[in-house]
Formats: C-alpha cells, sequence, structure tokens
C-alpha cells in the first residue's frame, strides 16, 4: 500500500483526497519509483478542474516527481533499482508516496542535483528548454515578451534568455515580482495591473515589436499579445491560467503583419527517447553549471495539497512549488 491523492469528480481544491491505493508490482517496461519530491505545476489544476480532460475517474494527479527506483519490471532497460531518476510528463499520479511509471520516461539525476530540485525544475525546465532552442530557435540580439515572470517557468526563462544574449520583457502582476524576475535576468518588467503591456513594449523596443511572445495566460492577455509582436513574429501559447484563448479569425494574424501562432506541448517535444534525453541533459547543463538556479520558493506536505492549490491559483506562488510525500 502507498497513499496517493485521488480526484473521483472535478472542482475545487476539496476534491482531491489523499487515500491508500495498491502498488502492484511494476510490469514489463515499468519502473517502480518512491517519491522524495513531487513536482506542483499550473497544468495539475487544469486537470483537477476539468478544463483538461482525464482519461480515467477516479484519477490521479500531478506529472513530475523525483526519487529512487525500487524495482523495475521485465525488458526495462533504462533505469536500474537504486538509481535516483525525475521524470515530467503522463501518466498522471505523481502526487503519491511511490507510483509505477513507463521506465522510458524516466531521467537519471546527476550526482549534483537534489531531488527536491529536480522535481521543481523538470516540467519548467524542460519547457523553457524546448521553447526557447525548438518552437523559435532563439539567437543573441532577439527580443522577447514572456508572460507570468515571475513564476517557476518564467523564472527559469529570464535566466536563460540571459543565458542566450536575448532580451526578455516580462509582465508580473505586483512590485515584489516585478524585483524578482529583474534579480533573475529579465532586462525589463512590466506590471500589468498598473500599466498597459502592449504599450510599454512598444516603447521599449522604439515601436518595432518582439520577435516572439511566450504566453501561458490565455484569455487575458492572447489578443494584446499579439499587438506585441513585430510582423513575422510568432506567438507561442503554452497554457490558459486565465482560460483558453477564445476562437478569433485567422485575419488577426494576416492584419498584424502575417504573424505565426503556435499551442506546444512538452509531451510531443520529448515523445522519442532521444528528445527526452538531448532536452534533459540540456536542462542538467545549465543547472549544474549554475548559469540556470531553480527558485524553490513553496513546499508543501502532500497532505497540504488543496493549500497549495489554493495559493497556486491565487498567484500567491512564485519560483517552484513542490509536494513532500
Amino acid at each position: 500500500m502507498t497513499k496517493a491523492i485521488r480526484i473521483s469528480r472535478t472542482g475545487g481544491p476539496e476534491v482531491m483526497e489523499l487515500v491508500d491505493v495498491d502498488l502492484p508490482p511494476p510490469g514489463p517496461g515499468e519502473a517502480r519509483v518512491r517519491h522524495e519530491a513531487i513536482g506542483l505545476n499550473f497544468i495539475d489544476v487544469y486537470f483537477r478542474t476539468g478544463l483538461y480532460k482525464a482519461p480515467t475517474m477516479p484519477s490521479g494527479l500531478g506529472m513530475e516527481g523525483a526519487g529512487v527506483v525500487e524495482a523495475v519490471g521485465a525488458g526495462v532497460t533504462e533505469v536500474r533499482p537504486g538509481d535516483r531518476v525525475a521524470y515530467a510528463g503522463r501518466p498522471m499520479g505523481a502526487y503519491a508516496q511511490a507510483r509505477n511509471m513507463p521506465a522510458a520516461q524516466l531521467v537519471v539525476l546527476p550526482d549534483n542535483i537534489d531531488f527536491d530540485t529536480a522535481a521543481a525544475m523538470m516540467l519548467q525546465g524542460m519547457t523553457v528548454q524546448y521553447l526557447f532552442h525548438r518552437t523559435v530557435q532563439l539567437k543573441a540580439g532577439d527580443t522577447i515578451l514572456f508572460h507570468a515572470a515571475a513564476g517557476g517557468v518564467g523564472l527559469i526563462a529570464c535566466q536563460w534568455a540571459k543565458v542566450l544574449g536575448v532580451t526578455l520583457i516580462g509582465t508580473v502582476g505586483s512590485e515584489e515580482k516585478a524585483a524578482l524576475a529583474r534579480d533573475h535576468g529579465a532586462h525589463h518588467v512590466i506590471n500589468y495591473n498598473r500599466e498597459n503591456f502592449t504599450e510599454r513594449v512598444r516603447e521599449i523596443t522604439g515601436g518595432k515589436g518582439v520577435s516572439a511572445v511566450y504566453d501561458s495566460i490565455g484569455k487575458d492577455t492572447f489578443l494584446a499579445s499579439l499587438d506585441c509582436l513585430q510582423p513575422l513574429g510568432m506567438m507561442v501559447s503554452f497554457g490558459s491560467a486565465s482560460g483558453p484563448v477564445p476562437p478569433f479569425a485567422l485575419a488577426e494574424l494576416a492584419s498584424r503583419g502575417s504573424l505565426f501562432v503556435t499551442r506546444p506541448s512538452l509531451m510531443d517535444y520529448v515523445a522519442r527517447r532521444e528528445d527526452l534525453e538531448a532536452t534533459a541533459a540540456s536542462l542538467f547543463g545549465v543547472v549544474s553549471s549554475g548559469e540556470v538556479k531553480v527558485e524553490m520558493n513553496q513546499r508543501y506536505p502532500l497532505a497540504d495539497v488543496a493549500l497549495a492549490h489554493t495559493e497556486l491559483e491565487a498567484r500567491k506562488t512564485t519560483g517552484s512549488s513542490i509536494l513532500l510525500p
């Protein structure tokens, strides 16, 4: 038996229950991971509320964790018992003391990266890696807009942009968060509660606009973000914290200078084992070198997951958050 969070219906934080579940031996291609730390991400809220549909009910939650491999099933070659591992991706169920995972989705941790850091950075850090290196291949001298710059993804993005020689303009909701984003490498920070971010982006760029916008907010920022782009710019919509982007006419892209728009997902970018290993290795490299530091500002016991979700949704958190089993 192990303890895990389960939901039997969608709704508020109260639908999450800590229950005892049976954990069978790992099947073919699986590895049993005893968690040391679990990642907390906004996508977990999407599944809990029903914005994203869970494949089955009752359902587990959570897509990120770090721990030790306790056992492996038949045919597993990627990891061995005793390995320190981390992961980010489906199937859901990371909110648990232990679980069986497809071994092909696990990566072995370098010795110099601890479990808490790994659980806090895998989903967010690999997201920044593919956004900056594959969705748009950023290069030194580019100027971009990054919404929610003081969040877990945002603080990693601020640092990684600096490594690449990219000018990052970040948006935040408070002066405290503005200071945090600046401390992590944002060149310009806009408090959207005090300023019109579209007007400020145009001012900062001398009217030119940015080459790419990275938007995890969704409904509240999408159209205004299009107005921040220079002709032929790329709108990267990778989240929906304020709700899904409503339908819009493709003519909106043409009228603003033949813009591009994409809605990427980490799961597609790391679907192949070789892409997962390369993406993780790139993240491990910048973290191990100290160029990117993972700002872990909240730790919650697994039993307090309702509080964790409440504070995450209220935007009271900064940086990354983890659950401790």
